[in-house]
């Protein structure tokens, strides 16, 4: 390497002085990505990650953004889509700083979609942007008369560019992020009235997300596989998770959508959906007199159990279990899950779990840290050695399994990262 941070833990420890506003390493970040954004690191950014050893890695384009409005200006309408070498070369290179050795490219689907299709957007200096909640494109009148998807235009432009530099630079499969049916409906149609059409009228509800299926993603996802047919589709649906629609509505409604759009579809098995988040909620008790109170959620959390939605998130995640870190529920449940059905495990790190704002004691979240990414690691080598034994054949990601940062920014504590990534290269070793 050119650069002596671009080893691990080198890299941490120059994001921990840049945190800290330390001028002498913003100006050798600085340094970095000027060779980096010009090409001068391509090399490094072709090396697969070992498939003999657990993996780290997970969603950092929050913090590469918040490097980059710092050293360069460059606001977040400009890095997601002004330039797709100059986001591809800037995401690799930080997963390089993080001491991260499997290369994962992704970005803020939440919107994107929406934006596609005509929905307002906000956007900030350093912040991810969102769909605009006060003015919404579709309501009840108009939901069937938005406009038609335009393949060419900007985001679906921004996206095919971005997916063919990453591939040209790196030599992998394209990962495309879309947002699934329910969370791009709650995008256009409003959070709230989405939760209050399908309270009272949840047949309009799934002819309105078969809609968005059949209309928008399908044709987005054909276009996807013309260009690259050994890529993947990733859809995001955190809007659906049982968290906030609770069980039912999650499986009679978002997940639902899904698996008609998967199972109609030739490259069906090549789409998957990762973050329902919320598992917990099956555990839930209704309280008496509950049903008089407001709430989040569109129904009785305790209609579905923790098997039966388990199930349901498996049959749109074939290819590996994930524990994320709002499911609260105990991790050798997913390890049992993972060896039942002969597929790796991924383990979640949520973002206030390395948020630097929350913590009251260094000293006391560095060993917990340690301890739970021990805890994560040994998890994941259980599943993977069980599931060889059992006849599982690697063949690339997601083998050997991850733990999985749900999301990295310029707040996140570099020491914590530090420790996990440091736990997973010392420890994953299969």
């Amino acid at each position: 390497m050119p650069f002596d941070e671009l080893t691990f833990p080198a890299g941490l420890h120059l994001l921990s002085r840049w945190q800290s506003k330390d001028p002498e390493a913003r100006e050798r970040l600085k340094d970095i990505f000027d060779a980096g954004l010009g090409g001068q690191l391509d090399e490094a950014f072709s090396k697969p990650a070992p498939e003999d050893a657990v993996h780290a890695c997970g969603s950092i384009d929050l913090m590469t953004l918040g490097l980059i409005f710092d050293l360069y200006g460059v606001t977040a309408e400009e890095f997601y889509k002004g330039d797709p070498e100059r986001y591809v070369r800037a995401v690799m290179l930080n997963l390089k700083l993080l001491g991260v050795r499997k290369v994962y490219l992704s970005w803020p689907v939440y919107g994107f979609t929406a934006e596609a299709l005509g929905q307002k957007m906000i956007y900030s200096d350093r912040f991810s942007p969102g769909t605009d909640p006060e003015d919404v494109l579709l309501d009840a009148d108009n939901w069937q008369d938005r406009p038609p998807l335009d393949l060419t235009g900007v985001i679906p432009r921004v996206l095919d560019e971005t997916l063919a530099c990453y591939r040209r630079l790196t030599g992998f499969n394209p990962v495309l992020h879309l947002s699934a049916p329910y969370s791009l409906a709650a995008d256009l149609y409003g959070q709230e009235h989405l939760i209050g059409a399908l309270t009272h009228d949840p047949e309009f509800v799934n002819r309105f997300l078969d809609d968005l299926a059949d209309t928008v993603l399908k044709p987005w996802i054909d276009h996807f596989f013309s260009q690259h047919p050994h890529g993947w589709v990733e859809l995001s649906d955190a809007s659906g998770s049982p968290f906030f629609i609770g069980p039912r509505n999650c499986r009679d409604v978002a997940i639902r959508s899904i698996q008609r759009l998967v199972d109609e579809s030739p490259w069906g098995r090549r789409v998957y959906i990762a973050n329902y988040r919320g598992d917990y909620v099956t555990q839930a008790k209704k309280r008496a007199g509950s049903s008089r109170r407001r709430s989040s959620h569109a129904v009785e959390t305790e209609s579905l159990s923790l098997e039966q939605l388990f199930d349901l998130k498996n049959s749109v995640c074939r290819d590996y279990v994930i524990q994320l870190a709002d499911d609260r529920i105990p991790t050798p449940f997913y390890v049992e899950k993972a060896i039942e059905r002969c597929i790796p495990l991924f383990v979640g790190i949520g973002a206030t779990q390395i948020d630097r704002n929350s913590i009251a004691d260094l000293e006391t979240a560095l060993r917990d840290t340690r301890e739970m990414s021990i805890e994560h690691v040994e998890a994941i080598k259980t599943v993977a050695r069980a599931i060889v034994d059992n006849g599982y054949e690697p063949d690339g990601p997601p083998w050997p399994g991850t733990v999985y940062f749900e999301d990295v920014s310029a707040e996140s504590k570099f020491e914590l990262i530090e420790v996990i990534v440091g736990t997973v290269r010392n420890e994953g070793a299969l």
